[in-house]
């Protein structure tokens, strides 16, 4: 048993080695070269406030300069979390054919606001969400193998509840 403990610290030691040689290759940037990055970042694609402290959290910055980019990109509006969230919603509705719980709980991950997400939701047309709670179900219940029309029914509306869609919405649907 002496020989494991030995191995461990020995193991410690060489993770420890890596990771300080990791971060003595990573090549270091100006302050104006954070700052065009961070923005080229939210340039290609709306992101939340986290998204971006979190990309911050990369270049190893004091608080300071991470604060004062942050300024700049509120300021020169490539941060805006109404439109990331407006532009999150669009996307995993129409595209993913998530339902509103779904979009909800992942936006509040990504820290946004409970206000912001119900002032946001006004993105999903509601005519939309029924046609795509019918269309969803539909196609997945095609797709159940015969059985027990209950069965198939019962499994539909479990799956549509994980995607994110309200059981009343759906059962409003359904009758």
């Amino acid at each position: 048993m002496e020989g494991f403990g030995e191995v461990s610290l020995f193991l410690a030691v060489k993770l420890r080695q890596r990771h300080f040689l990791t971060i003595m290759k990573q090549k270091s940037y100006t302050f104006s070269e954070i700052k065009q990055k961070i923005a080229n970042y939210c340039v290609y694609q709306d992101r939340s406030h986290q998204e971006v402290e979190q990309k911050l959290k990369e270049f190893l910055l004091i608080p300071e300069a991470k604060e004062e980019i942050l300024l700049f990109l509120i300021a020169e509006n490539y941060i805006n979390e109404e439109r990331f969230t407006r532009s999150y919603i669009r996307g995993k509705f129409y595209i993913k054919s998530w339902g509103k719980k779904k979009i909800a709980n992942q936006l509040k991950m990504k820290g946004i606001t409970e206000k912001l997400i119900r002032k946001c939701m006004d993105e999903i047309n509601e005519q939309d969400y029924k046609t795509k709670i019918l269309e969803i179900y539909r196609d997945y219940y095609d797709k159940l193998p015969a059985g027990a029309a209950y069965q198939k029914r019962s499994k539909t509306i479990t799956y549509l509840i994980g995607k994110g869609f309200e059981y009343e919405e759906i059962i409003e649907m359904l009758d």
